[in-house]
């Protein structure tokens, strides 16, 4: 009887039996709990696979993470890749290819995607899988909206413009303005351009990157805007909770934070000024497998990956992150939720003209010299072309 129980404990200990362990890192700090729960559950649901879930810090954060990992042999296996960071990964090699993976998927769950959330993570192979992706979207303060007689948001950049600077009291800025390369992004794509061209080159200094400073410069000049640079993007979510800017533009997760800490005032969401596209970029991350994961592990988190994007899932996923469905299965859902508050509805309108942000690994770099010419433009008062030309200038230096 005890050599048969010996047997049998050696047996359920050999790697035959041994789950796969599956370390996932992510940069989602407000929902660590629901990503818990999330692994949690798959791993009830499995016995070949156990994920045990990180937060590794923001997204910055846990890319400088990844890198010491990764150099020292103890990378995760699955990672949260912000959107500029997955071209990188991409590129370097330091992640799996899963195009083996993604076609053995059936033909009417690939569809059941938004292209624009599905395409993403495809690099001439897939590399990236879809799941916590965003839009930029207009906050603003609808209370002093209706006291200065503006009915609706603006639709357009003139009229944002001229919102910007009806809402301009002596204690007020009609817009917070923060240099981070997002905005500036969708500020360009709205007017139809592009910030990099479609065969890789920086266009910082293209005619709707001129205009889109140019227009950000008049704003500042005319004491209608806060300007606030990277660095102080809390300080400027205060500027606008504390009401001493009336609009400002966010990802659309930043949704429940704002009305939780919008109290004196009537919280407004919309989405941004249409332009001549009405293209805003994706905002986000890509779920992508590092190398030096086994066979095993990379089957594991593909199959995590899969009970991530279940319907249900979905639902609990967006209910608590605000994040976008990346299926239409999960929307039937999701409309209870929808229906509680429309301003959560709003992200959907954009989603079928969401354009990708830059997807070359180059752009992790280059943003940070777009950033500082949108600070010398604003707060130093450089001509908007000199300071885009010199951005430009320098990444075409890093080519």
């Amino acid at each position: 009887m005890i050599r048969s129980l010996l047997f049998l404990l050696t047996l359920l200990l050999s790697p035959a039996f041994a789950q796969t362990v599956i370390e996932f890192w992510h940069s989602q700090d407000s929902t660590v709990e629901t990503i818990e729960a999330l692994a949690a559950a798959f791993n009830q649901s499995q016995s070949d696979y156990q994920v045990l879930p990180r937060y590794a810090g923001s997204y910055d954060e846990a890319a400088f993470k990844l890198i010491a990992a990764y150099s020292a042999g103890n990378q995760p296996v699955l990672f949260d890749a912000e959107l500029t960071v997955f071209p990188r990964l991409v590129e370097e090699g330091t992640v799996l290819n899963l195009d083996d993976l993604t076609a053995a998927l059936p033909a009417d769950f690939i569809a059941d995607f938004y292209p624009a959330l599905w395409n993403y993570g495809d690099l001439g192979g897939r590399y990236g899988l879809p799941w916590n992706m965003s839009v930029t979207m207009l906050f603003y303060n609808a209370t002093a909206f209706k006291q200065r007689g503006i009915a609706t948001p603006p639709l357009n950049w003139a009229e944002f413009e001229a919102a910007a600077k009806h809402l301009t009291t002596r204690q007020t800025k009609g817009y917070i303005g923060v240099n981070i390369a997002f905005i500036f992004e969708m500020m360009v794509s709205t007017r139809g351009g592009q910030i990099v061209t479609d065969n890789g080159k920086p266009n910082f200094d293209s005619p709707e990157a001129i205009e889109a400073l140019t227009m950000l410069q008049r704003l500042a000049k005319e004491r209608a805007m806060i300007v606030r640079s990277f660095a102080e993007l809390d300080v400027a979510l205060l500027d606008f909770v504390r009401t001493k800017g009336m609009m400002s533009f966010a990802s659309f997760a930043f949704l429940p934070q704002g009305q939780r800490y919008a109290i004196a005032f009537e919280l407004g969401v919309a989405p941004v000024p249409a332009g001549v596209s009405g293209a805003a970029p994706l905002m986000g991350a890509q779920l992508v497998v590092i190398k030096g994961a086994s066979e095993a592990q990379r089957q594991g988190a593909f199959a995590f990956w899969q009970f991530l994007t279940r319907a249900e899932n979905i639902k609990t996923w967006v209910e608590a992150s605000y994040f976008l469905p990346v299926r239409r299965a999960a929307l039937p859902l999701l409309e209870p939720w929808y229906n509680e508050d429309p301003a959560r509805r709003i992200s959907l309108e954009q989603l079928e003209q969401a354009v990708p942000r830059p997807r070359i690994g180059s752009y992790a770099v280059w943003q940070s010299y777009l950033q500082e010419a949108l600070d010398k433009a604003l707060k130093a008062g450089v001509d908007p072309a000199t300071a885009l030309a010199e951005a430009q200038r320098r990444a075409l230096e890093d080519r």
